[in-house]
């Protein structure tokens, strides 16, 4: 996708034509024009000079965003978010409401109060209008740009909110002009009655009048449009500009486009850490609330990851570079909040269409008006009047602004808080999800086993077993065996050097401590050459059944105790469950472990639906016929989630997942706490909620104007619209949109005392646990030597890579590995599979 800067749009109608014009160009697949940003994204083969001369022969600039140096770009992203427009509207502003404090004096203080004037105008009513006619021709000149922008696009047959108001405020001028020749004319002919008939007429102020009221409304706007791209312009300027680094061992401070991959650099306390890179020596607190919202720093050791625009808040750290430029975190996240900007969330399409033909139907409404007047027997003048107010108060920039500007500021409220949509559509279609399907390792759970129960046998205590376990995991290098070291360290117990080591694959281990013989793994293992008290087993069994994998440890054939390793849910798990729940949505887990082992951990963290044995495809299968239950989402963060990623309606990845599992989701959470996908679709709710406030108001305010300016009301109430007041109500307007837009910001994201069922309709339920290919034949195989899930996990993926298999259910506390076949296969390939990973096969039946 490639973004270009677009100048000369001044309401939906141009941004409309602006889309309409470069969509037509051959080779562009997608085109979208934010009014907010004036920017636009294109998707396709066309190059960028057919896209710009097509942007050109509409009547519009444009250029393509510099590419090359990320900084570079983000140095010219940040001025192009910069509020200009406000500076120079202020100053067009003061000096129009000078001229006209002076004009108003003139046309309404003494015509119609007799506030007093200079002796030589006493009488002299050509002077009075000649006076008007030089101060509303000031007062023109001064707001030129809405004659120029009005009339360009008149001649492109794009005519926009510009072409409005100045068709509007070039009819009260000429109009005017014409009674002061024709009160000239009068007064020279001593013809006092024409003279005052004609003076009723002029619209000198009227003229002046709009054009001031519509750049007040124009600088609120302006002001306001400037405050929802703050959370962009505030990532902009975290991206520090120098760094700090090693060059033949002396530091150099360089800008930071010139540090290149794989340079080392430091970074002292109280500054910020300037790309992402690793920590090669040091250590400290790093604050990145700048990335992830979360203000509570951040420990930092040797081969720890860092990111740009974070905090080094306490140690001196010495890092090498990983990722620069456009590669950074930073970078990252400063590119899909604006790809978000840029691009439009599908209710916008309704305000388009009709902000498409609005200016043209709005010109002819205005014709029609006055010449019904005409016919009805009324003056010009009041035709005219009636025509001009319909011409000013109908606003096209309300009916399109009201989709962008909520989205921009829904989009920066959620980077804000670490929550990224990549689009727009995402952040509208979140909150309308039925069904959150979850990844259980990494996502429900933390992603790493870690002790959680010790029972030491009689004779022994919690740190004697555990010195004991630890002594013989040290030497090993199964993910079980770092757990229980890791929790050794935490205890300050250090290890000690064992002889003899053996490793039997799939069920223990063995080694020599001070001429002791030292035992370690499965109950099965360990209870076959040690005596294991009841009370124990049925503890271990107990564990067992809780999903934790219990590993029982002896020392010269007497039982030294239990220690479960399990992958625990991460705190705020089930909370987020309970939330989305109380959101009305179904919450289901998905995970390759056991059925044991996935209810367990189901249980705990309270969801409504378990799918276990589920392999990478099926995952993607399933998400497939949840999708026929309702809209669902997918939040995973491996590799093996991607494709149901991708086939959920709304992907949301771990932001401490892989590459490509970001890259296949819609919706990135930076701080991999599950709690943010109910506030991530709380915010989309709560934005699309702005959405429709908007396009009410934008749709009944043009409802309710027009047919008053057009003074529909005038022989039922005698209601009649100045086409003063119709420029005020016109400018307030889209003020109004873009200030509700603005209530976004005090949205609080996490409060779930306000949340809502969704309401859907009742359907049946299929179990998609039932949901299975069909197989032509099933073996079951008996297999020794299995301790844990990633032992299962190994027998199942050796299994699964024959080409004949369709499944492998595998359980270690079973010894089981039930195989679904596609054909025929011989026993001696499936058994060869398994027993080249060092397990032994029983049986196969």
């Amino acid at each position: 996708m490639e973004q270009y800067k677009v100048t000369g749009m001044s309401c939906a109608a141009c941004s409309a034509r602006v889309e309409k014009a470069v969509g037509s160009v051959p080779g562009v697949t997608a085109c979208s024009v934010s009014l907010l940003t004036n920017s636009m994204a294109v998707e396709g083969e066309a190059s960028a000079a057919e896209v710009i001369e097509a942007v050109h022969a509409a009547g519009y600039g444009a250029s393509l965003k510099g590419a090359g140096q990320a900084a570079a770009r983000m140095g010219e992203d940040e001025e192009a978010l910069a509020d200009h427009e406000t500076p120079a509207l202020k100053k067009r502003l003061i000096a129009s409401l000078g001229f006209l404090l002076v004009l108003m004096y003139f046309s309404m203080g003494h015509m119609m109060w007799n506030w007093p004037l200079p002796a030589w105008f006493e009488g002299n009513h050509v002077a009075v209008g000649l006076v008007q006619l030089l101060l509303a021709g000031i007062i023109m000149v001064i707001n030129q740009k809405f004659f120029i922008s009005g009339f360009q696009s008149l001649w492109h047959r794009s005519p926009n909110m510009d072409t409005l108001v100045a068709m509007g405020s070039m009819a009260s001028f000429l109009w005017s002009v014409y009674a002061l020749f024709a009160m000239t004319r009068a007064q020279a002919d001593g013809n006092q009655e024409a003279v005052m008939t004609y003076m009723m007429e002029f619209y000198f102020e009227s003229a002046a009048m709009i054009l001031t009221l519509i750049t007040v409304g124009k600088m609120l706007e302006a002001r306001s449009k400037g405050k929802t791209t703050d959370a962009l312009k505030s990532l902009m300027k975290l991206a520090p500009k120098t760094a700090v680094i090693l060059k033949d061992g002396a530091e150099q401070t360089v800008p930071i486009k010139q540090v290149k991959k794989g340079d080392l650099f430091v970074v002292r306390p109280g500054e910020n850490i300037p790309v992402d890179g690793v920590i090669l020596e040091g250590s400290s607190a790093v604050n990145e609330a700048a990335l992830t919202g979360e203000s509570i720093p951040v420990d930092k050791g040797e081969g720890d990851e860092v990111s740009a625009a974070t905090v080094n808040q306490s140690g001196f750290l010495k890092c090498r570079a990983t990722k620069v430029g456009e590669d950074t975190t930073l970078s990252q996240i400063i590119r899909m909040v604006s790809d978000a900007a840029a691009t439009k969330a599908p209710i916008a399409k309704v305000a388009d269409k009709v902000s498409g033909i609005f200016v043209p139907a709005v010109i002819a409404v205005a014709a029609v008006t006055a010449l019904v007047w005409l016919i009805a027997g009324e003056s010009f003048g009041f035709a005219l009047a009636r025509g001009i107010s319909v011409l000013v108060i109908s606003c096209p920039c309300a009916l399109g602004l009201a989709t962008p500007v909520a989205i921009m500021v829904g989009n920066g409220m959620g980077a804000k808080n670490g929550i990224l949509f990549k689009n727009a559509v995402s952040l509208e279609e979140t909150g309308k999800m039925e069904i959150v399907a979850l990844d259980k390792t990494g996502t429900i759970t933390s992603g790493e086993p870690k002790v959680t129960d010790i029972l030491p046998a009689p004779g022994f205590t919690e740190e004697a077993l555990l010195r004991l376990a630890c002594a013989l995991e040290k030497k090993s290098e199964h993910p079980l065996a770092k757990a229980v070291i890791a929790r050794a360290e935490e205890e300050g117990l250090s290890a000690a050097d064992v002889t003899e080591f053996t490793a039997l694959p799939g069920n223990g281990l063995s080694a020599r401590l001070d001429g002791a013989v030292l035992l370690g793994g499965s109950l099965k293992y360990v209870s076959g050459l040690v005596d294991v008290p009841g009370e124990l087993v049925l503890r271990a069994e107990a564990l067992a059944e809780q999903g934790k994998t219990p590993l029982l440890f002896a020392r010269d054939r007497e039982l030294a105790g239990v220690i479960a390793v399990a992958d625990v849910i991460k705190e705020d798990s089930p909370q987020a469950v309970k939330e989305l729940q109380n959101m009305g949505i179904r919450v289901v887990m998905l995970t390759g472990d056991n059925e044991r082992t996935a209810r367990a951990i189901g249980a705990q963290a309270g969801v409504d639906e378990v799918i276990a044995g589920v392999l990478p495809d099926g995952k993607e299968s399933v998400i497939r016929s949840l999708k026929e239950q309702g809209k669902v989402a997918m939040v995973g963060d491996g590799i093996n989630d991607a494709p149901a990623l991708t086939r959920a309606d709304i992907g949301i990845a771990i932001g401490a997942g892989t590459d490509i599992a970001i890259d296949a989701a819609e919706i990135v959470l930076m701080k991999s706490r599950l709690l943010d996908v109910p506030a991530a679709i709380r915010l989309s709710r709560a934005t699309l909620r702005n959405i429709h406030e908007n396009l009410f108001w934008a749709f009944s305010y043009n409802v309710i104007g027009i047919p008053l300016a057009a003074g529909l009301w005038i022989p039922v109430f005698g209601w009649k619209l100045n086409p003063m007041f119709g420029a005020a109500a016109m400018s307030l307007s889209s003020f109004c949109v873009v200030s509700n837009a603005l209530r976004l910001n005090f949205f609080k994201l996490r409060d779930a005392s306000r949340d809502r069922k969704i309401r859907k309709k009742e359907q049946h339920r299929k179990v998609i646990s039932e949901v299975k290919e069909e197989t032509t034949m099933e073996k079951t195989m008996q297999i020794k030597g299995m301790m844990c899930g990633h032992c299962e996990a190994a027998v199942k993926k050796a299994l699964e890579a024959l080409p004949e298999v369709e499944e492998a259910i595998v359980s270690h506390t079973d010894g089981t590995a039930v195989v679904k076949l596609k054909a025929q296969t011989a026993d001696e390939m499936l058994k060869k599979a398994v027993e080249d990973k060092d397990y032994e096969v029983v049986s196969i039946r």
